[in-house]
């Protein structure tokens, strides 16, 4: 096989953590509370409505609606929401540095709300700008791991699959990646990435 070309990576939870609970353990002290709030509350199903492109003030109304004891802390995931993503993965912030300071191609393709993602990108500056473009799901209203997201980004980036490694931590979109053509590469931690990154020619 040829050397892959360029890289393009997930975001949450492979180069940042992100978990409802850093969030909401500032505000739900009992924690007995706090994991039924985000079992029944404020669940990854009803966040995902963002990354496919709603609005949190359409989301956060209808759960309100549902749960009008909770309406403060279901209106603070909105203007609270960068409180969630955590610092970058251990190790991930010098991968990345040391394959654009290679000459790699960078990109991402995000699942992430396209209200929220605009905050995100100017706060984490110094990483985002060495990448040369991100496709955000919430402002496509396409979501990984449907084929189509995976097509619009290597179109837009001007890339071709079969040259191109795909790092993301879920199996689903790994699947959707792959079925596409793309490298696909299931993350789990930076040592076994950067071993495999090695291994395709792209660190040394």
């Amino acid at each position: 096989m040829a050397k892959p070309t360029a890289v393009i990576f997930d975001v949450g939870r492979v180069l940042y953590d992100w978990d409802p609970r850093i969030l909401y353990r500032r505000l739900i002290d009992d924690d007995r509370a706090l994991d039924a709030f985000l079992r029944d509350v404020v669940t990854h199903e009803w966040h995902f409505q963002h990354d496919a492109g709603r609005d949190f003030a359409d989301t956060s109304a209808e759960l309100i609606a549902l749960h009008p004891q909770h309406e403060t802390l279901i209106r603070a995931w909105g203007p609270r929401f960068l409180e969630s993503i955590g610092a970058p993965i251990a190790g991930m912030d010098a991968l990345v540095g040391e394959l654009d300071a290679a000459g790699v191609p960078l990109f991402a393709i995000t699942n992430f709300s396209h209200e929220f993602w605009p905050p995100f990108r100017a706060r984490e500056a110094a990483m985002f700008d060495r990448f040369r473009d991100v496709v955000v799901s919430g402002a496509e209203k396409l979501v990984k791991p449907d084929a189509a997201i995976y097509r619009l980004a290597l179109e837009r980036f001007g890339l071709e699959a079969a040259d191109t490694v795909f790092i993301d931590d879920n199996e689903a979109n790994i699947a959707g990646a792959r079925a596409v053509g793309l490298i696909a590469l299931h993350f789990t931690d930076e040592p076994t990435l950067r071993a495999a990154l090695t291994e395709l020619g792209l660190l040394a």
